[in-house]
């Protein structure tokens, strides 16, 4: 079910307390994925949005994305005091809608030189535009994790990294992905980025379950990162956009 963030000028799909499940911009306005030149501690990372957001004319109820990059997994309690500090800066914003976080997030570790910290790699944001254009959207992350269930029993093939358990997970993860897309009323075939986060060989996993499983988005390729999820045992993680700006800051 889709809600409405009135101020921001986009709608969202209910996720859990840290984010939304997705966001897609209303009528007359489209989303804008932003890339930092140099990641920031994510403190200071939503300075930098603030600032940007100012200087296009925007307030801060546009944000309906963020991507953070953290040092390395942490175990589920360690990543539910990460997201209540987190929980605390949008509240700080009045970034809350009935209650209900609308900006979706990503938040992996890379493999290889990850962050001393937790800092802001990217996010998205609401802008006008002519209405005649196309939807644009933000799908927030997403591992093996059951949805709605932030408990290690919640993941999928908990402990199995083999080739079959792989493939189950990242077989999961797609189908979020395509049930996260309808839930705001979009279709792969409007996917303009698919981004992988696992520090697993795909093989098999990429041609039969991936590249199947996200149909005309495959044009546009995949983007693979080199990345745990935030979460101990987590394996396997996705996000997906479609926009038509995609800018450096």
């Amino acid at each position: 079910m889709l809600f409405e963030n009135i101020k921001g000028q986009y709608q969202f799909l209910k996720g859990i307390e840290p984010y939304s499940c997705g966001a897609i911009a209303a009528k007359g306005y489209e989303v804008v994925h932003a890339t930092l030149t140099e990641p920031l501690p994510w403190r200071e990372g939503f300075e930098k949005v603030d600032a940007h957001l100012r200087e296009s004319g925007r307030g801060r109820h546009a944000l309906c994305g963020v991507e953070l990059r953290c040092p390395k997994p942490h175990p589920m309690d360690g990543f539910i005091r990460f997201n209540e500090e987190y929980c605390e800066l949008l509240a700080s914003w009045d970034l809350y809608v009935d209650g209900m976080n609308p900006v979706a997030r990503t938040n992996v570790a890379p493999l290889y030189q990850p962050p001393d910290e937790t800092t802001m790699h990217g996010f998205s944001y609401t802008v006008p535009c002519r209405e005649e254009n196309g939807r644009t959207f933000v799908i927030a992350g997403a591992g093996e994790l059951r949805e709605g269930e932030l408990v290690r029993d919640g993941i999928v093939r908990r402990g199995e990294t083999g080739p079959v358990a792989m493939m189950e997970k990242a077989a999961y993860v797609v189908q979020v992905m395509t049930d996260r897309l309808a839930g705001v009323g979009a279709a792969w075939g409007e996917v303009t980025a698919v981004d992988v986060y696992t520090a697993h060989r795909l093989d098999r996993l990429l041609d039969e379950v991936v590249l199947a499983g996200v149909g005309a988005a495959q044009r546009h390729g995949i983007r693979l990162y080199l990345a745990r999820p935030p979460v101990i045992g987590i394996e396997f993680e996705m996000d997906i956009r479609g926009v038509r700006r995609e800018i450096r800051i």
